[in-house]
């Protein structure tokens, strides 16, 4: 692929990401409203993608599903490869902010 189509079909990406992720948020009851913002960063940012490979690489391969297969399948998609990933990283998260590493600081 071209760079200016990569980058192209990762500006899509990013935003179908952004869409999923706002939605993904709003249904999930335990993420109080003042947490949704830093849960929505952390899902979109590139900090979080690089874990998954080069940040617009992997917004590319959403847009190019966006664009190839429609909003559903780009979703799916996420569903499959990135949320699982996010919530394994949460489940983490959450077990070290309360061990006794945090806790003696």
């Amino acid at each position: 692929m071209v760079e200016s189509e990569k980058r192209t079909s990762a500006w899509v990406g990013d935003a179908v990401l952004a869409l999923f992720a706002r939605e993904w948020v709003l249904s999930q009851r335990e993420i109080q409203p003042g947490e949704r913002i830093d849960v929505f960063t952390g899902m979109t940012s590139n900090r979080f993608l690089a874990c998954l490979g080069e940040p617009t690489s992997v917004e590319a391969a959403i847009g190019e599903v966006y664009q190839s297969k429609g909003l559903e399948a780009a979703f799916a998609y996420i569903e499959e490869t990135l949320l699982p990933v996010f919530e394994k990283q949460r489940r983490n998260r959450s077990k070290t902010q309360g061990s006794w590493r945090t806790r003696a600081k």
